[in-house]
């Protein structure tokens, strides 16, 4: 039985610009992969610079968060937790909180003076771990640590006879101070919302339907 992943719900969850139809291009687009995957038994995972970052600093970014905020003790969480429609491994789960923590690339695309959590895809993520993990509130940190020496050499490699104020350009979006933590995390509290749980249980029943009939031609 198809079940979706927590960090694939916000996708599913695109309204439709068609009326009459539930699902939109993007959901039957994602669908439509997944059934390629299961008639073709393979398995692909996207992967950028981005997601390379964030799973390379993770361990960095919940440091950071537990130094910044007042939360206790914070570790990385191992367990995976599944129910009949979804599946997925909050990031940080202790008996106190929940968090999912998401690394900047840069200066540029850390959200310092957002005021509200403005991504939908992680707003319907952290919903879905509040469901899984039958908790009540959430919080999605975003930080700004460090990248990885290799990625700044690789982003570096990619410009056309640099001149040193370029290369300093590039190191200056991605290496901080260490007396500017306080200031590289933003947090938006996620409150658990049982009418939106509910809409995803009705919109994953119409995802089913769907992919079945891919995978039935």
């Amino acid at each position: 039985m198809l079940k979706i992943r927590a960090s694939q719900v916000g996708k599913i969850m695109t309204s439709s610009r068609s009326k009459g139809d539930v699902l939109s291009k993007t959901a039957k687009s994602y669908l439509e992969q997944l059934a390629k995957e299961e008639l073709l038994g393979v398995r692909t995972e996207f992967s950028s610079k981005y997601t390379d970052k964030g799973n390379i600093v993770e361990d960095d970014a919940i440091a950071l968060v537990e130094k910044v905020n007042d939360m206790g003790f914070l570790y990385k969480n191992e367990e995976h937790f599944s129910n009949d429609y979804v599946t997925g491994t909050p990031d940080v789960l202790t008996d106190d909180v929940l968090i999912d923590v998401k690394s900047s690339w840069n200066v540029d695309t850390f959200p310092m003076f957002d005021k509200e959590l403005k991504n939908k895809d992680y707003y319907y993520q952290l919903q879905t771990y509040l469901w899984l993990t039958d908790s009540k509130v959430s919080y999605l940190c975003y930080c700004l640590v460090d990248t990885p020496k290799f990625i700044i050499k690789a982003e570096v490699r990619k410009l056309h006879k640099p001149r040193y104020s370029d290369i300093k350009a590039i190191i200056l979006k991605h290496k901080f101070n260490s007396d500017t933590e306080d200031r590289r995390v933003k947090s938006f509290q996620v409150v658990r919302d049982d009418e939106v749980i509910e809409q995803i249980k009705e919109r994953i029943e119409v995802c089913r339907e769907y992919y079945n009939n891919l995978i039935n031609g």
